[in-house]
């Protein structure tokens, strides 16, 4: 679970620095552990108020047997308000698994709209298009293209996507995000799912790499004046960003 920022000992990416955590834990002393659990409490309650039918269920269970990580409910909804609310028509996800968080969006992207999603797994590629196909959707509304994300991005056509998801390979963000503000037309949305990396990205302790890649791109999209940013916290933190017209 991701720490309450005015818990950080140190400013990560932009969360209040020592003196001011002293000040508030001091004003706060005693009601940690009642935050934490009301948040712990509500996150859970966005998760179960999302209503999974039997083709998600089964792309969850080729995830779990694979070793994946799919798409929390709340994630998954989040991600199809988005769609729905771009009017998508043309949507690229980096990252296919088994199929769960692409069945969100093809129920948020338009009725003639077409889902591109990347993976370098072919194997899994074909659980996503089982699940798509027992979810209601017909063949030509997902294009699946095997391979890594930066080989097969660039040749996707410029500002011809209404929204790219992106759940690769962390240490490849900064370069995705690149690719993605490429491929987005303006008032296009990119996401970003996994930036809270299980609590540790504001960890003030020793980290790996691909968490200092999560904060260098939580910093460059909080920076750039090409996008409005928001930080979600559903799932493991899901940062969204508009391409400004």
């Amino acid at each position: 679970m991701l720490p309450p920022p005015f818990l950080t000992p140190g400013p990560i990416c932009g969360f209040p620095g020592p003196a001011d955590t002293v000040t508030v834990a001091r004003q706060l002393r005693g009601q940690e552990r009642a935050i934490t659990a009301n948040r712990q409490t509500s996150w859970a309650f966005a998760d179960a108020f999302v209503a999974e039918d039997d083709a998600l269920r089964w792309a969850r269970e080729r995830a779990r047997e694979a070793g994946l990580r799919s798409v929390s409910p709340g994630t998954g909804a989040a991600l199809r308000l988005l769609a729905a609310t771009a009017d998508a028509k043309a949507v690229a996800e980096i990252g296919t698994g088994t199929g769960v968080s692409g069945i969100y969006l093809l129920q948020g992207l338009r009725p003639d709209g077409v889902l591109t999603t990347v993976d370098p797994e072919p194997d899994r590629q074909q659980f996503a298009k089982q699940a798509f196909r027992a979810a209601g959707f017909a063949g030509n509304r997902a294009r699946f293209i095997p391979g890594r994300a930066l080989d097969v991005l660039p040749r996707l056509a410029d500002g011809g996507y209404d929204l790219v998801f992106c759940d690769g390979d962390r240490m490849e963000s900064l370069d995705c995000l690149a690719e993605s503000l490429r491929l987005l037309r303006p008032g296009g949305i990119v996401c970003f799912e996994g930036v809270f990396a299980d609590g540790r990205t504001v960890d003030s302790g020793v980290q790996p790499a691909e968490v200092l890649r999560l904060r260098d791109l939580l910093r460059t999209v909080r920076e750039s004046q090409e996008l409005v940013e928001s930080l979600l916290p559903v799932g493991d933190g899901l940062l969204c960003a508009v391409k400004r017209v």
